[in-house]
């Protein structure tokens, strides 16, 4: 699966601007690939303000952030990978989110010309089509056979491991 921090990040960012607010960003500058003013980093961190008013040409991809941004009259592109995204929150409240390590997404599993199953895939649930009992086999009449399609009732799905 993809990761959800550029997702959530457009989000709140928009979000934010609905409700009024100043965005900002928590980089970790000493990612690879992160191209921000050094002069401004601070333990490692910098926080960047990235409000339209600020910035200009602004992408929130899925694979960083870019902008270009003005420091200390000086033209520069920012970018920003996803990975050192550490937050987005507003300048005026504090309202946003850290985003913390993500877990390992399992990646789509592929069969390589290969449409066994593994011998783990047979401890999985799997769910199956069951007919319910029509209103007469509910009450306690037999039906005229076993073997005629039914009916009436609805199926159902139950699990079957």
């Amino acid at each position: 699966m993809l990761s959800s921090r550029p997702y959530l990040a457009r989000a709140l960012y928009e979000w934010l601007l609905d409700n009024g607010h100043t965005p900002y960003i928590v980089v970790d500058a000493e990612r690879e690939g992160v191209n921000v003013p050094r002069q401004s980093v601070q333990n490692g961190q910098i926080v960047l303000n990235i409000a339209p008013s600020a910035v200009r040409d602004l992408y929130i991809e899925n694979a960083a952030v870019t902008f270009g941004a003005r420091f200390s009259g000086q033209p520069m592109e920012v970018i920003v990978p996803m990975e050192a995204l550490i937050a987005l929150y507003a300048r005026e409240n504090g309202v946003g989110m850290v985003f913390g390590h993500e877990p390992v997404m399992p990646e789509a599993e592929t069969s390589k010309g290969n449409d066994t199953q593994s011998e783990g895939d047979d401890d999985r649930p799997a769910l199956e089509s069951v007919e319910t009992q029509d209103d007469e086999e509910a009450s306690g009449t037999e039906s005229e056979s076993d073997d005629a399609p039914r009916t009436k009732g609805r199926p159902s799905l139950r699990v079957v491991k």
